[in-house]
């Protein structure tokens, strides 16, 4: 078990400032916490090959394809330009 100390030192560690309310749930909290850890510690898991998610999982994307926009079109929805370019504030002195 975990006592206030710990709780405290991790907190300060964490940066974190705790009221006296708060170190105590927390104090129960991680105790509970370890408490569980300690229980999966003893399953045997010498034939459970290292995962980083217990399912499979993989991202569905959409076919990526080209959809060209003429020029002239992206230029008019620019809040400035100047000729065939973007016009944006200067931003690089020579200083």
């Amino acid at each position: 078990m975990l006592d206030r100390a710990q709780v405290q030192k991790v907190a300060h560690l964490a940066r974190l400032q705790l009221t006296p309310d708060e170190e105590a749930t927390f104090t129960t909290q991680l105790s509970s916490i370890l408490d569980y850890f300690e229980l999966l510690s003893e399953l045997d898991v010498t034939d459970v090959k290292p995962t980083t998610r217990a399912i499979e999982v993989s991202n569905v994307v959409r076919v990526d394809r080209q959809h060209p926009f003429p020029r002239e079109d992206i230029l008019d929805g620019a809040p400035d330009r100047e000729g065939e370019f973007f016009r944006v504030p200067k931003i690089v002195t020579g200083d």
